[in-house]
């Protein structure tokens, strides 16, 4: 079990990774390992670990990706439940309330889209399990219209990165395009960028942050 510098992992290796993984999610990490990212907030270490030692299980004894994917969620699921996280955003009776995740605003933009800092912990306890360094309205239907959500365990030298993909893969589906083909693009673009980081502020710029 290691604790890896993800922003390089990212750059590198394969930009896709997110808060943990081993070798039967990511192919750059060796078979007998899993890896942490060093961003994650040690809070969420524990639910990563029982996710990833039982899902490489799993996959080891032949089970397919998807359904040790899914039997791997459960069991985290089952251990966040006992966090108490949702009695953080819920009152009384009622529904979890989306705007209790938020921590900041960072921007508002001209087009009227909000740019916030969330609480990823609270967002994958209560909402989506899957939900990893940003999101927005078109890929997740909790979040509310006109929101961009931005993960605070998110380092802060590749905030703007994740803030791009999210906002120009926002603006393709907003077009008509699919999830797939956005995020694909996104996902290019966003690997151009890591590796040519002059050109971030200009791209940004291109997608409405002024």
């Amino acid at each position: 079990m290691w604790v890896v510098d993800g922003a390089y992992v990212r750059k590198n290796l394969d930009e896709e990774f997110s808060n943990f993984g081993h070798h039967y999610t990511f192919a750059c990490i060796p078979k007998d390992e899993i890896w942490l990212d060093q961003e994650t907030d040690p809070d969420e270490q524990r639910f990563y670990v029982h996710h990833a030692t039982l899902e490489r299980r799993l996959r080891g004894s032949g089970e397919d990706a998807d359904a040790a994917r899914q039997a791997a969620n459960r069991a985290e699921q089952r251990l966040r439940a006992r966090s108490h996280d949702l009695g953080r955003l819920t009152a009384g009776k009622s529904l979890p309330k989306p705007d209790r995740v938020h921590l900041s605003l960072w921007k508002a933009l001209s087009n009227g889209v909000e740019v916030w800092i969330v609480k990823g912990r609270l967002v994958r306890s209560v909402f989506d399990i899957e939900f990893t360094e940003g999101g927005h309205e078109h890929v997740y239907e909790y979040i509310p219209r006109g929101e961009v959500w931005i993960d605070d365990d998110v380092h802060e030298e590749e905030k703007g990165y994740v803030l791009f993909h999210e906002l120009f893969e926002r603006n393709l589906m907003a077009k008509g395009l699919t999830y797939d083909k956005a995020h694909d693009r996104a996902s290019r673009r966003e690997r151009h960028l890591r590796k040519h980081p002059t050109e971030l502020h200009t791209a940004l710029a291109a997608e409405g942050w002024e």
